[in-house]
């Protein structure tokens, strides 16, 4: 039996990814999701941060303009909210 527990923290994990590949990738994250274990995603890419139970989007910019949390909460309410660029975003994805 698997043991129970535990976290994965994975950076940028999509980057030179297949569209494909980035739904295997999905399917992967959410067995680890289902083992027990705490996943922790810093990603850019659309479909993983709509497939996500959680965001926190830092900014409102990058580099100096950045390092604040702007919106921390589903990835439904970031859509519904539009109050930041990531929320416009990925209103755009999903057609909304």
């Amino acid at each position: 039996m698997a043991e129970k527990g535990g976290a994965c923290v994975l950076d940028e994990p999509t980057s030179g990814l297949h569209l494909a590949d980035v739904e295997q990738l999905l399917g992967l994250l959410d067995r680890l999701v289902d083992s027990g274990k705490s996943v922790i995603v810093i990603e850019h890419h659309q479909a993983v941060m709509a497939h996500a139970d959680w965001i926190i989007d830092l900014g409102p910019g990058a580099g100096h303009d950045g390092g604040r949390i702007v919106f921390e909460g589903t990835p439904a309410d970031l859509v519904a909210a539009r109050s930041t660029l990531t929320g416009e975003h990925l209103a755009a994805y999903v057609g909304t």
